[in-house]
């Protein structure tokens, strides 16, 4: 299992990581689901690095060449609400993908909401069967929505290959996701902190995502 945190490494994600993170930035919705779909153009222009390419001859005004041209058929999925911006950006990178999209949200399952369960009520996906599959979703807290997600979208078929992709994710979710993904998938991360408090929100975080963004 290959884990990759963009927040290693010196990077401009930084700084949109940080402006995500500040609460005085946080006022401006728009800039927050700007800065989340940004991370999400960046980080698939990163991926795209991983994936099989092919030559194909392109003819121009005044000669010829071969440009290696992506070779994989690919399915980009999102869990809703959060991930919308971010898998718009994906979108930007690659814009000739399908689409999947699958509801999956947590309940606190106890009156102190400590404790949290996992429903899924809709999916809307074409066959991943053969095809590269990248699930994108911004927080991997405890993981139940990501590890459900798999398993309904893994429902249309066997994929050639998978990718996980989230803003920020902590330990205790990875290791949940990994539990129910091959061991050749790939989880992309633009940060991964420490945990997460009582409530099951990931500390220090941003907070509730789809609250901020919508």
């Amino acid at each position: 299992m290959n884990i990759i945190n963009f927040s290693e490494s010196n990077s401009i994600i930084n700084q949109y990581m940080a402006e995500l993170r500040d609460k005085n930035y946080q006022r401006n919705k728009l800039l927050f689901r700007h800065n989340v779909a940004r991370i999400g153009e960046m980080m698939a222009y990163e991926l795209s690095k991983t994936l099989e390419f092919k030559p194909k001859t392109v003819m121009t005004p005044l000669g010829s060449l071969d440009i290696p041209l992506l070779k994989e058929d690919m399915v980009v999925a999102t869990v809703l609400r959060a991930g919308l911006p971010f898998h718009e950006g994906f979108l930007h990178v690659f814009d000739k993908a399908e689409n999947a999209f699958v509801s999956a949200y947590r309940m606190y399952t106890n009156r102190e909401h400590t404790e949290v369960g996992v429903h899924t009520e809709y999916l809307a996906a074409p066959s991943v069967k053969g095809k590269t599959l990248v699930i994108v979703d911004p927080m991997l807290a405890t993981g139940g929505s990501m590890a459900a997600s798999i398993e309904a979208l893994l429902k249309t078929g066997k994929p050639k290959k998978i990718h996980i992709a989230c803003v920020i994710a902590v330990p205790e979710g990875l290791e949940v996701v990994k539990g129910v993904l091959p061991e050749d998938a790939t989880i992309w991360c633009a940060a991964i902190d420490p945990g997460m408090n009582e409530q099951k929100y990931i500390v220090p975080g941003f907070g509730d995502c789809g609250d901020l963004l919508w």
